[in-house]
C-alpha cells in the first residue's frame, strides 16, 4: 500500500487539510468529477475550503492499490456525506446523507502526489440528495 496515498486519505478522514497539502506536490494537477482541472497547492487548498463548507464526509471501505513501483496507486471506497450548504448548481442542501462508492488515481514522483483524479456517480449523489 502506498504509504503517501494512505496518509493524504488518512488526513482527509481528520478534515486535516494542511496534512492532505503535505501529501502534494507543489504543481499537483487535481481532476475533479465534474469541472476543470485545477493546478497548485493554493488551488487545492481553496478546493478543500468549498468542499469543507458544503459537506462533511468520512471515506470507508477504503481499498489502496499500488503499481509501477510505487509511481502510480489507485484506491476506491465509500462516500459516507452530509450535504452542509447548497453547491452551486446542485440541490439545495438541507443537511442529508448520502453514501456513494468512488474511487480516485494518482500519479507519484519523490513521494509526493502529483495527479489526484476523483470519480463518483453524480445522478447517483444528486438522486440520494433529492
Amino acid at each position: 500500500m502506498n504509504s503517501t496515498v494512505k496518509a493524504y486519505f488518512d488526513a482527509f478522514n481528520r478534515g486535516d487539510v494542511p496534512a492532505m497539502l503535505a501529501c502534494l506536490s507543489d504543481d499537483v494537477a487535481h481532476y475533479v468529477n465534474e469541472g476543470k482541472v485545477r493546478t497548485g497547492k493554493d488551488v487545492f487548498r481553496d478546493f478543500c475550503k468549498h468542499m469543507s463548507r458544503c459537506y462533511r464526509e468520512e471515506l470507508t471501505d477504503m481499498v489502496i492499490f499500488d503499481a509501477e513501483g510505487g509511481t502510480r496507486a489507485a484506491a476506491e471506497y465509500i462516500v459516507n456525506g452530509t450535504y452542509l450548504e447548497t453547491d452551486e448548481g446542485l440541490p439545495e442542501a438541507k443537511g442529508q446523507t448520502y453514501r456513494l462508492p468512488a474511487g480516485s488515481f494518482f500519479t507519484l514522483k519523490d513521494g509526493l502526489i502529483t495527479r489526484v483524479v476523483t470519480y463518483y456517480n453524480l445522478a447517483d449523489w444528486t438522486a440520494q440528495v433529492s
